[in-house]
């Protein structure tokens, strides 16, 4: 496989995970249909590969590095969040606060308890190279390093055990900022926004309602517009709250809130091409 393939595989990621977002009906169904197509998509990738192998050992490296990782990680991320929420005993309330807090509390021990002391993991955040010919090449699973027992799972036709553990990261970084924002939508993302365009003018103000600006995150989202789509939602959510002044809170919530809208599901950005046509026509005459 070359770099080229490698883009058109997440590109195909992104773009479908944004169709998931638009057509799903709740965060649970949504969770669902991104585990099942994730799945079928390594599959798919794993079918490739042992049928045509690599082209070099830049090109393995670049797969099990950075290709595998991204993909497999959403994976175990979406399907932890479906456990997640159907196991949810809660919308709200103190219950809601509790089952969340210990989730937080359950992620962060097991965060601790593979990162700590771990060699990898530094070599991963370190942004180093030197020895990834031995991590990310198949064939190089070294027992004498006393690895997890989950390297006994994987297929060393499509794992180096070191792409599972990049994985593992991702998911990890997911749904720490998922729990986060379901447990304090407004104090995580206002921390998240401080020291961010300082040189914003106070008086710059959203003064239409939260959920107008909601919309037009996803359709800033949905349509590619900013970096190609590569950027997430929660990332120009954060740009437009540091930019306005606002906290916009739970996200997903309030976009499937939208979606079972009566009538127009896309009432603001209706307004907004109603406004610009009417202004069009009013510079002309």
């Amino acid at each position: 496989m070359e770099q080229r393939i490698y883009e058109d595989v997440l590109s195909r990621l992104i773009t479908k995970e944004q169709r998931i977002l638009l057509n799903s009906s709740s965060i649970i169904e949504e969770s669902y249909q991104m585990t099942l197509f994730l799945k079928e998509m390594l599959g798919d990738l794993k079918q490739i590969i042992m049928v045509n192998g690599f082209t070099s050992e830049k090109d393995e490296i670049t797969f099990f590095k950075q290709v595998k990782p991204q993909i497999l990680g959403k994976l175990i991320f979406y399907n932890k969040l479906y456990r997640i929420e159907t196991s949810c005993p809660a919308s709200n309330g103190k219950l809601f606060v509790k089952y969340f807090s210990s989730q937080i509390d359950k992620l962060l021990r097991n965060c601790k308890e593979y990162t700590e002391r771990s060699e990898f993991y530094r070599y991963y955040k370190s942004g180093r190279t030197d020895r990834d010919a031995y991590f990310f090449k198949l064939g190089n699973i070294d027992f004498y390093e006393g690895l997890n027992s989950v390297v006994f799972e994987i297929d060393p036709l499509f794992s180096t055990y070191y792409d599972y553990k990049i994985a593992r990261f991702v998911s990890d970084d997911l749904l720490y900022n998922y729990l986060m924002t379901r447990l304090q939508p407004d104090d995580y993302n206002n921390t998240l926004c401080e020291n961010q365009l300082q040189t914003i003018p106070k008086d710059l103000l959203w003064t239409n309602s939260k959920s107008a600006l909601i919309e037009l995150v996803y359709a800033l989202h949905a349509s590619g517009a900013i970096s190609n789509g590569r950027i997430g939602i929660s990332k120009i959510a954060l740009l437009f709250e540091a930019m306005f002044s606002i906290k916009l809170g739970d996200l997903h919530h309030s976009f499937h809130r939208m979606k079972d809208r009566s009538g127009s599901k896309t009432s603001f950005l209706d307004q907004l091409t109603t406004n610009l046509e009417k202004y069009m026509h009013k510079d002309l005459d």
